[in-house]
């Protein structure tokens, strides 16, 4: 794409994000699969040792909420979906 295409002018509001992920932008993503993984790893630990049950299953829901999210951003590092966007 042109250049100048991504270059905003103060006040303006880019239409889309540009089809690009930086160094930047991948290092993030990983970071933020990290942080997500960890977080299932630990929700998932905490579930299996609570005795209650209305616990565990929020437990439960928050680690498959955590689980989407980690699969949302291992999509945007796969080359084959960039196609997609």
């Amino acid at each position: 794409m042109n250049a100048q295409y991504y270059q905003q002018q103060p006040g303006q509001i880019m239409p889309e994000p540009p089809n690009v992920n930086s160094t930047k932008d991948h290092l993030y993503l990983k970071d933020a699969l990290s942080w997500e993984l960890t977080t299932m790893k630990m929700i998932h630990h905490g579930a299996r040792n609570c005795t209650d049950p209305e616990i565990r299953d929020y437990m439960d829901r928050a680690g498959q909420m955590h689980q989407m999210h980690y699969q949302i951003l291992l999509n945007h590092l796969n080359p084959a979906n960039a196609a997609n966007h």
